[in-house]
């Protein structure tokens, strides 16, 4: 009986294992999913700045 009961132990917790990897890779997969999109959304809007060095000062201005 001991022998069963570390088999089904050993299986339950790769099934733990398993389903937390694919957890993992689903979230990770949405989260880089939506940061791609915000970030073609801001450089579709134009709210990220071009940045121009000043000649005069050669400090980098929006602009």
């Amino acid at each position: 009986m001991p022998p069963l009961v570390a088999f089904a132990g050993a299986l339950g917790g790769l099934a733990v294992i398993r389903w937390a990897y694919r957890t993992a890779v689903r979230i990770n997969r949405e989260l880089e999913e939506a940061r791609l999109a915000r970030v073609a959304e801001a450089a579709k809007s134009h709210d990220i700045p071009t940045l121009r060095r000043d000649p005069d000062t050669g400090l980098y201005r929006p602009g």
